[in-house]
């Protein structure tokens, strides 16, 4: 197999090569408070068996992964939940189940592995939490130097998760676009290499993991796929797996993939429905992981959603934090509030969809990242009790 780089809007091919991040030539016409030009997306050409191992469909060679079991999440049949929506072929892909609690792994996992490949010591990432985690996480398992951008507000479980792994934490006074602008300069400045969403090409790429998971999973492709997004990386990455599985003729075609975003976090699905992308609008979402206000990925996943028929749903925050209550209640799976959209956008649509499509939610990261936010709708005891007459009256 023999994989290369494809510029996602002028359709420039390149080799893959460190130093190579987006489009010399689209990056260009870059402009200030604008999605990023030039996405590189990488583009393989040969054949594999359906049996093949997903590292035989990566850019970096199995022996460069670090030893630290990312990916083969389970497929969840939750019982409870198809019953009360009845949708009886409703699923849960898992990523909560990753090593470091987030889908996130599989970007930092072959970020990681391509560091090793080329000598790469050193790993610079802007997050909101979850990227910088995970890229701390395994970069841990791969012995590299991981420093993380934040905004200051960031998750205090996220951050102490990442201080745990070893990285070099840096606040940043702002939010997380001002982050990535930062760990950029930062990067440029001092060398190292940017695991930053979307302008690393192997942050879509190594997303890509969780479509073929779960075409595997199920033996065929769903009808309908909803993913939590926000800067439209995770929803490429599902999309490349699905592209690539029918480019390789395992499908036929790509499933209807709902993208869903918070309302007050909505710069993609307000640009699938304009047709461009307007001044930036200060976000604000209890749903951290997907709270931007410049979706970086924004013009290649507004492309992918119209080539490929896409539809995109907008939830309120009250709706995402009640479909995670309702989640946790119904499966006893605990998705943080970005990992519970998913379901919030598909309650959202319910009605448009067939009683008995195949249907998969994808649950992106763990509740236990954000307990502040949960704690949102449940109320917690305040009085304790001394003997149980205190509470059987």
């Amino acid at each position: 197999m023999k994989f290369f780089y494809k510029c996602t809007e002028c359709g420039r091919e390149y080799a893959i090569e460190p130093n190579l991040m987006v489009c010399p030539q689209c990056s260009k016409e870059q402009k200030p408070d604008e999605p990023l030009r030039g996405i590189l997306q990488v583009f393989l050409d040969g054949n594999v068996s359906l049996d093949s191992e997903i590292f035989d469909l990566l850019p970096v060679e199995k022996e460069y992964f670090p030893s630290i079991p990312v990916g083969n999440t389970p497929l969840w049949k939750p019982e409870n939940l198809r019953k009360k929506l009845n949708f009886p072929n409703l699923f849960i892909k898992d990523d909560t189940l990753n090593p470091t609690g987030s889908l996130k792994d599989r970007a930092s996992y072959l970020v990681a592995s391509f560091a090793k490949k080329y000598g790469i010591k050193n790993i610079i990432v802007a997050s909101t939490g979850n990227a910088a985690s995970s890229m701390a996480g395994i970069g841990a398992a791969a012995g590299l130097s991981i420093t993380i951008f934040v905004p200051k507000n960031v998750p205090r479980a996220k951050l102490i998760q990442s201080l745990q792994y070893g990285a070099k934490a840096v606040p940043v006074d702002g939010n997380y676009d001002r982050a990535f602008d930062l760990s950029l300069e930062y990067s440029a400045r001092t060398g190292g290499l940017s695991r930053n969403t979307a302008y690393n090409p192997m942050t879509i790429e190594g997303k890509k993991t969780v479509a073929i998971e779960i075409f595997k999973q199920l033996g065929e492709i769903p009808d309908f796929v909803f993913v939590p997004v926000g800067d439209g990386v995770i929803l490429a990455g599902v999309y490349k797996g699905f592209i690539d599985l029918k480019q390789l003729g395992f499908i036929e075609h790509i499933p209807t993939i709902y993208a869903v975003q918070s309302d007050g976090s909505s710069a993609i699905c307000k640009a699938f429905e304009s047709g461009h992308f307007s001044e930036p609008i200060e976000s604000h979402t209890i749903a951290d992981s997907i709270c931007v206000n410049i979706p970086r990925n924004g013009y290649f996943a507004v492309k992918l959603l119209r080539e490929n028929k896409g539809r995109c749903v907008l939830v309120s925050d009250e709706t995402i934090l009640n479909s995670q209550k309702f989640l946790s209640s119904s499966t006893g799976l605990f998705a943080e509030p970005a990992g519970a959209t998913s379901l919030a956008g598909f309650m959202a649509v319910r009605n448009e969809i067939p009683a008995d499509a195949k249907i998969v939610l994808l649950a992106t990261g763990n509740g236990l990242k954000d307990i502040d936010s949960a704690s949102v709708i449940i109320d917690i005891p305040n009085d304790s009790i001394d003997n149980i007459d205190d509470i059987i009256k």
